[in-house]
């Protein structure tokens, strides 16, 4: 693993969103996944990584 974050690569980010999300931490993996689609230069592609990881704050719903 690198310790400089320049060097880290779209795919890198998508690796950790997956970890984030599978250790329950959604708005992280959210995050993540964000800096992947934005390291990403086709723009479908990273449609559909912000559509896998959406932002947990306003997909939330709310119950009694």
């Amino acid at each position: 693993m690198t310790r400089d974050p320049a060097d880290l690569t779209a795919t890198d980010y998508l690796d950790g969103a997956r970890e984030m999300t599978a250790a329950g931490r959604p708005y992280l993996a959210h995050l993540l996944a964000e800096e992947a689609a934005q390291r990403t230069t086709d723009p479908t592609t990273a449609a559909g990584i912000r559509a896998t990881y959406p932002d947990p704050t306003t997909t939330r719903t709310e119950s009694d």
